[in-house]
């Protein structure tokens, strides 16, 4: 399990940074009128931030070396 989290480590860090922006972002700016799709819940906001920070994370992990290079 702690060989798990060593190897996913960035991804939980955006993941965990992604959904207290996403809960910040619904708290303190939100929508006003409940017609946003993604702003308008904390739960929506939240999942939708833990997502792109996750991907976000991702995007900036290095490679292993273990797959082949194309030549």
């Amino acid at each position: 399990m702690k060989d798990l989290f060593l190897k996913y480590r960035s991804e939980l860090i955006g993941v965990t940074l992604g959904t207290v922006a996403g809960w910040s972002y619904w708290y303190f700016i939100g929508c006003a009128s409940g017609s946003c799709a993604i702003t308008s819940s904390p739960l929506n906001s939240s999942i939708y931030s833990a997502f792109v920070g996750g991907f976000i994370a991702n995007t900036f992990k290095k490679a292993d070396g273990k797959e082949s290079s194309k030549q």
